[in-house]
């Protein structure tokens, strides 16, 4: 993957620009605290891994933004044409955002409330391709209602539930012909889409190579049966970070969604989906007082910071709100965020080690468990590229802003 030109970030300003020749480049030492990093140089890492997979496999790769929600980022996931990649989106704010910045071909991967379709709308009067997802006869009769008020088709999505996790339609519903009549109909029916949640508690490979298969097995099941019934089936989605990382064959899908694989955390990494070399993203904090009696650290960064996500306390090793690493990404042994209030982060070191010395106004930096939890704390990331030799504070590459709201 050829790599993008980065911008250097303003120091004055909060949105990326280019410097002056006479100004200084910001370092991770200086914004104040906390805020979000990004490496550069993971991501471009990660985004390559899956591209590779997904090219291997024959499927369209189709990003899932609602991790970075960057323009910035998706930036770096477009194809050798240099054209913006199709992207799968989970707000309609997304969507606008992501179309605003010249992507036309999007999904709206979260099932659609009727009172939205005039936003999807306006979308499509511009030219976007954005499909919509239902599970519901009555969802289906709202699509077609108002795509034939607005005499345009309204692409749509038949969600198919693969594994119990949550939303979509089994495979063998017998709603689901009925509900592709009525798309079809009304020339709305794009597809179904699958989406392997329960993934996320596949703690083996084997145990993640099955649910993809399972994945895959139920959307294409849900495909077959539409098209015996006469009704067209172009696309077949499915897709999840840990099935994405290890389907064998997607014989029968059409395209693969992944959004936590760009930025990975410390749940994927206890999953083995990934290494904790991999995760792009942490969290800057301060140290601001020390408990040496109750044997901890306290820093400027608690929950509001990192999200109250402590998706890794299911996991064999529990790793708090977070690992701690010093300001240049190195982990320090031990050393792990165990608890947080609003503005507090508590660390603590691990049975077996010592705590360490860290004076007062020491900045860290703090590995989340929930990527996508965690850079929702954030109106953007300063942007880092590890690939990059030097001494002293790793320098800000560029500030890039998150699209937010719904």
């Amino acid at each position: 993957m050829k790599r993008p030109d980065i911008l250097t970030v303003n120091t004055t300003a909060a949105t990326p620009g280019p410097l002056p020749a006479t100004a200084r480049t910001l370092t991770l030492a200086e914004p104040d605290t906390p805020f979000a990093v990004v490496d550069v140089h993971r991501v471009l890492r990660n985004a390559e891994r899956l591209a590779r997979r997904a090219e291997r496999l024959g499927v369209v790769l189709r990003p899932h933004v609602k991790t970075a929600k960057s323009l910035d980022v998706a930036a770096l996931l477009r194809d050798p044409s240099g054209a913006p990649c199709p992207v799968t989106v989970s707000t309609l704010a997304e969507a606008e955002a992501f179309a605003d910045g010249g992507h036309t071909d999007l999904t709206y991967a979260v099932g659609i409330a009727p009172h939205k379709l005039p936003r999807v709308l306006a979308l499509l009067r511009r030219g976007v391709r954005l499909r919509v997802l239902l599970d519901s006869g009555a969802q289906a009769e709202a699509v077609a209602e108002a795509a034939r008020g607005a005499g345009l088709a309204i692409p749509a999505q038949i969600e198919i539930d693969c594994d119990g996790h949550r939303g979509g339609l089994r495979p063998e519903d017998p709603a689901l012909t009925d509900i592709g009549r009525v798309l079809h109909e009304a020339g709305c029916l794009d597809g179904v889409l699958a989406h392997a949640g329960e993934s996320y508690f596949a703690t083996t490979p084997e145990a993640r190579r099955r649910a993809a298969e399972q994945e895959r097995d139920a959307a294409v099941t849900a495909a077959e049966r539409l098209r015996a019934a006469g009704l067209p089936v172009p696309v077949v989605s499915v897709g999840s970070t840990p099935t994405a990382h290890a389907a064998e064959d997607l014989g029968g899908v059409t395209e693969l969604r992944a959004g936590n694989y760009v930025f990975f955390d410390l749940v994927m990494a206890g999953l083995g989906v990934c290494r904790v070399d991999d995760l792009a993203l942490s969290v800057v904090v301060t140290v601001i007082g020390h408990r040496p009696e109750l044997g901890r650290i306290l820093t400027d960064g608690g929950w509001m910071a990192m999200s109250r996500d402590r998706g890794t306390a299911r996991q064999a090793q529990d790793q708090g709100y977070g690992l701690v690493t010093d300001l240049d990404g190195r982990l320090l042994p031990g050393l792990v965020m165990t608890d947080a209030s609003q503005e507090h982060g508590i660390l603590t070191a691990r049975e077996g080690t010592d705590l360490p010395e860290l004076p007062l106004g020491t900045r860290l930096r703090i590995l989340p468990n929930h990527a996508c939890a965690t850079a929702a704390q954030h109106r953007g990331y300063h942007v880092v590229d590890s690939s990059r030799t030097g001494t002293g504070a790793p320098e800000a590459v560029a500030y890039w802003p998150r699209v937010t709201g719904w």
